[in-house]
């Protein structure tokens, strides 16, 4: 049994942590706290949650350093720059983290991370002990992590669309098109403009063309799998929707792509094959097309792939949940990994019907 603290509970991605973590079976305490609602109980800003808190945790909204200190391992769902301070503790008292935040998830590359979130790192040397959490990428490495970097939602749903074509040499790796949509979750829960009702509903938009920031964790993922430089042409829009994200990917077919495309069902065996003892990425049956309505409130990746462009483009169209596989789901599948868990505890979701 372990405690479990949550610095940042009240952001959309920190709440869905905490009610994963009031499931599992595993977690005996559950510590949180934030600034903007220090000092209030939990069910105060959430009331989903009144009566549902029983013994595992006393609600109460504590300082980062109490919770810091009463946890075994601690989550960090905060702004980008501040999780560091946090993992160096944890490092220096046994402890462990994940951060939901880019602070670890670009290795030792501080350069890029620079370029991208205009911060330096404070703390160089806790980067040496994180390995970025993506299960389907790092299984082995994350069980032995003290620090984990918990992927990007976008990031997440591309990754797991180019895996196996990259991983066997299938596309052409110059330019490949993500074209995502995300409901509005995904910008957080602070207000903004651009997240306002009389903004986002009943619209439809594309946003920081050519310059969302996960476009570079998109291109060291998928460089890391092809074994060379790859480039990668990301646009994200926004959904007049709550959650989910719907990622289609275009990449040119390679040479020995042009060949197995000759053989009927070929890429979508190689899909079903590469992720048959994944518990978490469906490949769906021929046919079907994945929708955000069905992964919602679940830690499922869907994918569907599609040979297009007479055959020499290989189309693929992923769809998850951005507040569960993209953020909270997989912080705790990245949990279970890290502790000897059942990777599938607490997070065996299925998804509402409608």
């Amino acid at each position: 049994m372990i405690k479990a603290g949550i610095i940042g509970a009240t952001g959309y991605a920190g709440v869905e942590l905490f009610r994963i973590l009031l499931r599992h079976p595993q977690v005996e305490k559950i510590y949180v706290s934030s600034v903007s609602f220090e000092g209030k109980r939990i069910e105060e800003v959430y009331q989903n949650l009144i009566g549902q808190i029983g013994s595992k945790c006393d609600s109460l909204l504590l300082t980062a350093d109490e919770v810091k200190e009463k946890s075994d391992i601690v989550f960090t769902a905060l702004p980008h720059g501040i999780a560091e301070q946090y993992a160096d503790y944890c490092v220096k008292n046994g402890k462990k983290l994940i951060d939901l935040s880019a602070d670890f998830r670009y290795g030792l590359d501080e350069a890029t991370f620079k370029e991208w979130y205009k911060k330096d790192w404070q703390f160089p040397e806790v980067h040496k002990e994180s390995v970025y959490g993506s299960p389907e990428m790092n299984r082995e490495a994350i069980k032995a992590a003290r620090i984990i970097g918990n992927p990007g939602c976008y990031v997440t749903s591309a990754t797991l669309a180019l895996l196996p074509a990259l991983k066997n040499g299938l596309v052409q790796t110059d330019c490949i098109i993500v074209d995502s949509k995300s409901g509005v979750t995904g910008s957080g829960r602070n207000p903004s403009m651009a997240n306002q009702f009389c903004e986002c509903g009943e619209s439809f938009s594309a946003y920081k063309v050519g310059n969302h920031r996960h476009q570079s964790e998109i291109e060291r993922n998928c460089s890391i799998l092809a074994g060379s430089r790859v480039g990668i042409v990301f646009t994200p829009h926004l959904l007049p929707q709550n959650r989910g994200i719907l990622s289609t990917v275009y990449a040119p077919l390679s040479e020995k792509g042009r060949e197995l495309a000759q053989k009927e069902g070929a890429f979508h065996q190689l899909y079903e094959d590469t992720y048959k003892d994944e518990p978490f990425v469906r490949v769906l049956p021929d046919g079907v097309a994945p929708t955000t309505r069905t992964v919602r409130y679940s830690n499922y990746c869907d994918l569907q792939t599609y040979l297009v462009h007479g055959g020499t483009m290989l189309e693929v169209v992923s769809c998850l949940d951005n507040m569960i596989k993209g953020a909270a789901g997989q912080a705790v599948q990245n949990m279970n990994l890290m502790y000897g868990f059942d990777e599938c505890t607490a997070i065996d979701f299925v998804p509402p019907a409608f």
